[in-house]
């Protein structure tokens, strides 16, 4: 079975992708619109980087039973 076009590309490859796109504008050659061209390239491919690994990490919780930890910190217990 043949891969789709409208498929995101792998984890892997984004992020080779995503490396090769920092080390050129680290280099600076780039014109100010080309620069920006990448930069935005770039964002695209590190939120689908990270849309990957939320995905992944929901998978691990969901096989291993365990709940999803909170960003938040809980309020603290003022009952003294």
């Amino acid at each position: 079975m043949t891969r789709k076009k409208t498929e995101a590309p792998s984890f892997e490859s984004s992020l080779t992708e995503l490396e090769s796109l920092v080390e050129t504008l680290e280099q600076g050659d780039l014109s100010l619109e080309d620069s920006l061209k990448t930069f935005e390239r770039g964002i695209q491919l590190t939120r689908s980087c990270q849309n990957a690994l939320k995905q992944a990490e929901q998978k691990i919780l969901t096989l291993t039973g365990e709940a999803p930890e909170s960003n938040t910190p809980e309020p603290p217990d003022h009952d003294g």
